[in-house]
């Protein structure tokens, strides 16, 4: 299975996670996580890279990264380009 998106990898989660039958406090209990965490990640929202490894190997599922020279069509898409002095002048106005 090819996940290119949170909310697919969420999806996958949930899935292995039910088919193990386990529930969502069991998950975070093995992963030291709260259950709060547990509803984000599936939710595909943000979640922090080693709890999210942990989730893996509870859940005893392996992820493969790959960085290919383009992504296809369908995950393409054009981001806004950031303006990093600004954001840190931003970021400096709000803590002074």
């Amino acid at each position: 299975m090819i996940i290119t998106t949170p909310r697919e990898l969420g999806l996958a989660m949930r899935d292995r996670r039910k088919a193990l039958g386990l529930d969502q406090v069991e998950l975070a209990k093995l992963i030291g996580a709260s259950r709060r965490w547990v509803i984000d990640a599936e939710n595909g929202k943000s979640a922090s890279l080693p709890f999210l490894l942990r989730a893996l190997r509870a859940l005893k599922m392996q992820m493969k990264f790959s960085a290919d020279d383009e992504l296809p069509r369908s995950t393409q898409q054009t981001l806004p380009a950031i303006d990093l002095d600004e954001v840190i002048a931003r970021a400096r106005r709000s803590t002074s």
